[in-house]
């Protein structure tokens, strides 16, 4: 490939940046008094990202189209994002950068089928050269075959509500599977199916009512009964869409295994760390609405994802603000670093199979409440480790400042800073943090 002076830029810099960069002692980065010896060998240290969120031009997904339908509820249409379609050799670099030893990213379905039954060797290539991007550089390719995108195809014929969607997903992760699965190392089937239910607590009011005007005028703009996007807020029938989802991760599960035995799969789920605020509250109710069904589903899996961003203390009649003194992110939520462990114990108590965090991260634009977060949090997965909970890896999210969905460009949980117009990344104060977290790990385990 030819490489003008703009992506010349994009995939030096930021490596650069990185390696001038002096290193820095476990006092300096922050870490929390007494940080916990070694994590185990073999522990999966990553960082994530997804298809539609950083690849850019993804035109045949249904999240492309919605971001041009008028209304729209996104805030910025995802356009070039961080041109990762072409730079994943630089993202690959990053991560090395760092000194971790994975990189989560996903598999884009709308690139692979564009079209019913119809599916590019080409993408699957593109995809196989990132696996094998990833073996090269001596990280472990965590797979997500599907990040909530869907192609528009699917979505037009009603998506997750159809009764045809688990075989169209299993047909589709058979086709993925008998290309890439022989390098990937994890692999999830689907990304937070359970995200919809959990979004209605935290998002501003009136953002369910404009997602479903965007649907309609989705569905009218192409002629069709019900368009239904992957990562919709608004579901017509939510008990047939979570059947589906949880049907199409059943068939997909049993689609890969069928092409490779051994290769671990599970889902990854959405979760808050969920507290009572006072005896008989609400807290019970809202993890088996939220997320216990999936958790007995996943029994059945080689591990289960969990992916954490905050706490949430219920009363009996509804959950509390966050306390006044609380670090806020961007939505104004509290950021508050033992929930993951809180979200990983209870996964792991209704689950019973190992954990690995895919996704945990803050969206701010203060990096030191990243830096912050980030030790503090993995203090308390290592102590929720010591007391019996088995956790194979951690994945921070994200990598790169990316493209947020309905927020468009305007939340940033970047390890790196994304430059839009010459696409460069630069590594942030927190990404240093991160990397000593991960050298004083190795160096103790």
């Amino acid at each position: 490939m030819d490489f003008d002076r703009r992506t010349f830029v994009a995939a030096t810099a930021a490596g650069l940046a990185l390696r001038a960069a002096p290193a820095r002692g476990v006092i300096q980065s922050g870490f929390p008094a007494g940080f916990p010896a070694g994590f185990p060998a073999g522990f999966i240290w990553g960082a994530a990202t997804a298809g539609h969120q950083v690849e850019g031009n993804n035109v045949n997904a249904d999240c492309w189209a919605l971001e041009h339908t008028v209304p729209t509820t996104f805030a910025d249409r995802s356009g070039d994002a961080a041109n990762s379609f072409a730079l994943w050799p630089r993202d690959l670099d990053l991560v090395t950068d760092l000194g971790l030893n994975s990189y989560r990213f996903s598999l884009e379905w709308a690139r692979i089928e564009p079209a019913s039954g119809e599916f590019s060797l080409a993408m699957l290539d593109h995809y196989k050269a990132m696996i094998d991007g990833c073996l090269k550089r001596g990280l472990r390719p965590v797979v997500t075959f599907n990040h909530f995108t869907t192609p528009i195809w699917f979505a037009a014929q009603g998506g997750w509500m159809h009764a045809d969607a688990p075989q169209l997903f299993a047909r589709f992760c058979d086709k993925a599977a008998r290309h890439l699965a022989a390098g990937i190392d994890h692999a999830t089937t689907l990304n937070e199916p359970n995200l919809a239910a959990v979004l209605q607590f935290l998002l501003p009011g009136g953002v369910l009512e404009q997602d479903k005007a965007m649907a309609v005028a989705a569905a009218i703009k192409l002629g069709v009964p019900t368009f239904l996007a992957g990562n919709a807020l608004y579901h017509p029938d939510p008990a047939r869409v979570q059947a589906n989802l949880q049907a199409g991760h059943t068939a997909g599960k049993a689609a890969i295994k069928a092409v490779r035995s051994d290769l671990p799969v599970g889902v990854s789920i959405a979760m808050l760390d969920d507290q009572e605020a006072e005896p008989g509250s609400l807290r019970d109710a809202m993890r088996e609405k939220f997320y216990n069904c999936w958790l007995r589903l996943a029994r059945a899996d080689d591990f289960v994802g969990v992916q954490n961003y905050e706490r949430a203390r219920w009363t009996r009649t509804g959950k509390l603000d966050p306390p006044a003194d609380a670090r806020r992110n961007t939505m104004g939520a509290e950021v508050y670093p033992p929930s993951l462990a809180g979200a990983v114990r209870h996964a792991y108590a209704v689950a019973q199979v190992p954990i690995i965090v895919t996704e945990h991260g803050v969206g701010t634009d203060d990096d030191t409440i990243r830096a912050w977060l980030i030790p503090e949090a993995l203090a308390a997965l290592k102590a929720a480790m010591d007391d019996g909970v088995p956790v194979k890896g951690y994945c921070h999210w994200s990598l790169i400042d990316n493209f947020e969905w309905l927020f468009g460009y305007k939340i940033h949980f970047g390890l790196h800073t994304l430059d839009r117009q010459t696409f460069e990344r630069r590594p942030k104060p927190s990404a240093l943090v991160y990397r000593d977290v991960v050298r004083a790990s190795m160096a103790k385990g």
